[in-house]
C-alpha cells in the first residue's frame, strides 16, 4: 500500500500563540518544508458524527489576506461539495456566500 503524509510544524511564543507554521508533504509540488501564514484543517469524526478542526494563524497574519483565506476556503467547500455529493443547494449557498464575501471585501478596499 502507498502511504502520503502531511506534517505541519507551529512554532509558538511565550503566551502559545503561533508565530510560524510550516507544512510538508510526501507529494509536495514544491519540494521542501513551507511556510504558510495560515491552516484551516477539517476532520470528519465519523463515530460522533461531528467535525474536528484546527485553525491555526500567525500573529503576524494580515487582516486582508486572512479575509481572503476565509473566502478561498468558502470556495473550496463548495468545490469539494460539487465533487462528492453534487447536492446543488447548498452549493448555491456556498456560493452566494463566497461572492458576497468578495463583494464586501472589494467595497472595504474602495474605502481604503
Amino acid at each position: 500500500m502507498t502511504k502520503s503524509e502531511i506534517h505541519f510544524t507551529v512554532e509558538l511564543d511565550e503566551q502559545r500563540v503561533p508565530e510560524k507554521i510550516f507544512w510538508d508533504a510526501t507529494e509536495n509540488p514544491n519540494e521542501g518544508i513551507n511556510e504558510t501564514k495560515a491552516i484551516s484543517i477539517s476532520v470528519w469524526d465519523h463515530y460522533h458524527r461531528g467535525l474536528l478542526g484546527i485553525n491555526l494563524w500567525t500573529k503576524d497574519m494580515p487582516v486582508d489576506e486572512m479575509n481572503h483565506f476565509a473566502i478561498d476556503v468558502v470556495g473550496n467547500l463548495s468545490q469539494m461539495l460539487k465533487d462528492s455529493t453534487n447536492d446543488q443547494k447548498i452549493i448555491e449557498i456556498l456560493e452566494r456566500a463566497g461572492k458576497e464575501m468578495t463583494l464586501h471585501l472589494n467595497e472595504e478596499a474602495k474605502k481604503n
